[in-house]
């Protein structure tokens, strides 16, 4: 049997992240083969992965990156089961290492598919997911391209948001950070009236109709008071309507022309945990 060596034991613990307990075992039983001591640790990963599927992965770390440019955004949610996991150092560690890799493609399949330290991010949150010995996985994968791109990290690693405004003037990356804390805090689900879903309109001018039938208002009159409250409804609910968190007497389209008359919200994402 090979002689395992402490420094053999730490070198697998670096490049896997399993314990110092696992490695030495896995070294153990691939009689000293560093390959098929990580390939030990992987198929462990793959049954607790398997035993742990149906759990629910509601908690984890969403982290929003933007390039050297400003000019394109990634938002991922690297979830695990438990609020403990998702404090940890280094799963927040992994988590910003894959946002940043994120950052490189356009779509989740091909992120998953992506190579991380000679295997694939899929095979690292397996790999994790025997490591920590709770289900590992990639939520969200959001991105966001525009003339200038501004992120929010919400304190705890709970929310993420990203902001794409029409040019990057003097002031976009201030104006982009506050529409992005904004997003985060009020949770708008639109950018302005045009992105809401027509399902959601309907349904909330029959609740606004049900509420006036119920205070005694005339059939005929419903319509355009409901209209009258759906307006009010875009006004709290989609982004360049809401009332701007620093400053309420003005609106979010408003506060972005301050910094530059020609200055428009284009996009945003927004990923919440928890």
């Amino acid at each position: 049997m090979a002689k395992i060596t402490a420094a053999e034991v730490n070198k697998l613990r670096k490049t896997t992240g399993a314990g110092m307990m696992d490695c030495k075992n896995a070294l153990v039983e691939a009689d000293g083969d560093f390959d098929k001591a990580i390939e030990i640790l992987r198929k462990k990963g793959q049954k607790v992965a398997a035993k742990r599927a149906d759990r629910d992965s509601s908690e984890g770390a969403a982290i929003a990156k933007v390039d050297a440019n400003n000019s394109n955004g990634v938002i991922i949610s690297l979830n695990c089961e438990t609020d403990f996991v998702a404090k940890n150092e280094t799963f927040v560690t992994l988590a910003n290492e894959l946002a940043d890799l994120a950052l490189g493609f356009d779509n989740k399949d091909d992120f998953m598919n992506a190579s991380y330290n000679g295997m694939t991010v899929s095979e690292k949150l397996t790999e994790q997911t025997g490591v920590i010995g709770e289900k590992i996985e990639i939520g969200s994968f959001e991105k966001l391209s525009a003339p200038f791109v501004g992120s929010y990290i919400h304190a705890g690693n709970k929310i993420a948001t990203l902001v794409g405004l029409s040019a990057a003037v003097d002031g976009a990356a201030e104006a982009a950070k506050d529409v992005a804390m904004q997003a985060a805090a009020m949770n708008p689900v639109a950018l302005n009236e045009e992105g809401v879903d027509q399902s959601v309109i309907d349904k909330e001018i029959e609740i606004a109709k049900d509420q006036l039938r119920q205070e005694g208002k005339p059939e005929a009159m419903l319509e355009n008071i409901a209209k009258g409250k759906l307006k009010r409804f875009f006004k709290d609910n989609t982004l360049i309507n809401q009332a701007f968190i620093k400053d309420n007497k003005q609106s979010v389209a408003q506060y972005v022309k301050s910094v530059d008359s020609s200055l428009e919200v284009t996009g945003f994402s927004r990923v919440a945990l928890g």
